[in-house]
């Protein structure tokens, strides 16, 4: 799908174009092949560039190919239950701006939705593409952190479900940062002002943009770091709950073991004491109590137990 969308500041609304004019702004979703082959040959653009716009796994970066600018980023969408980054390339011509998806882009609506959205101010719209993948992963990020709190308010009772949840917080976080990290090299290459001219107030905003970018890269690496923190508390809890239980265990075997061995003795088949002993019973089961009990003292008083 390719829509062409045209507006100066001295126009009152938006206007959807069939042939792209000067200023304008188009966006390429879900590109096939030939659209790309028809974008490339159409406004001579590098094909192999536009290609890789295809590429799911494309990380973020920046190309110069005969004076046009290609910016390769990634922003986080839902896809089903999971949150993915996806490619996005936005190509920086002397006569339009363009975007080209591999999926969906949400917040597109939004910016030509807004009446004061002009296509012809490319570098504005540019930055505003930008602040828009920041506040997406913000949006995730700030999600997620707050599950990972209410999750870690009792680690002692932290199930199987919970640490398969922080398996896949961890899966998107360094998803997160190999895009985030790449990307904000890029604005930092855009701030030398060696690819487009920069106006003082644009120069503010993509350095605001590149701090903003630090400060999720921040997030994502705090937001990991308390869950391996929480991970390795419940994991020693898990362990040192364990030790007690075995512990315990094997001070009962040894209390046990008393009466079992005295039981044993008076069991076998020979002449033993108290044979003709009406109380032989109650005496041998009151020495075997007797005893256990003052085993049981005796872990106690060493705190074996």
């Amino acid at each position: 799908m390719i829509k062409i969308f045209h507006r100066t500041d001295k126009e009152s609304g938006l206007k959807e174009l069939d042939q792209i004019e000067v200023g304008s702004f188009i966006y390429v979703e879900k590109p096939t092949e030939a659209d790309l082959s028809l974008l490339s040959l159409k406004y001579a653009l590098d094909e192999s560039i536009l290609r890789d716009a295809r590429d799911p796994y494309e990380v973020p970066r920046l190309e110069v190919e005969d004076g046009v600018i290609y910016m390769f980023n990634r922003f986080p969408v839902m896809l089903g239950q999971r949150v993915i980054t996806t490619p996005i390339l936005v190509v920086y011509h002397d006569d339009f701006l363009m975007v080209v998806s591999l999926d969906p882009i949400p917040f597109i609506g939004k910016l030509t939705s807004d009446p004061h959205f002009y296509t012809t101010q490319k570098t504005e719209v540019l930055i505003r593409l930008l602040t828009e993948i920041n506040r997406g992963y913000n949006s995730f990020l700030i999600n997620i952190s707050r599950q990972v709190r209410n999750i870690s308010t009792n680690i002692e009772e932290i199930s199987n479900k919970d640490i398969a949840q922080f398996v896949y917080f961890e899966s998107v976080i360094n998803d997160f940062l190999s895009a985030l990290v790449p990307a904000n090299n890029v604005l930092t290459k855009l701030l030398s002002g060696r690819f487009f001219k920069l106006y003082e107030n644009d120069q503010d905003l993509i350095e605001d943009l590149s701090l903003a970018e630090n400060q999720l890269v921040d997030l994502c690496r705090s937001t990991l770091k308390t869950i391996v923190n929480i991970r390795n508390a419940y994991s020693t809890i898990m362990t040192n709950n364990l030790n007690r239980v075995l512990k315990m265990l094997a001070a009962l075997t040894v209390v046990l073991t008393i009466p079992t061995i005295i039981g044993s003795f008076f069991g076998m088949n020979v002449t033993v004491p108290l044979a003709n002993n009406p109380q032989a019973f109650w005496i041998i089961l009151s020495s075997s109590v007797v005893l256990s009990l003052l085993a049981l003292v005796v872990f106690f008083k060493n705190k074996w137990l």
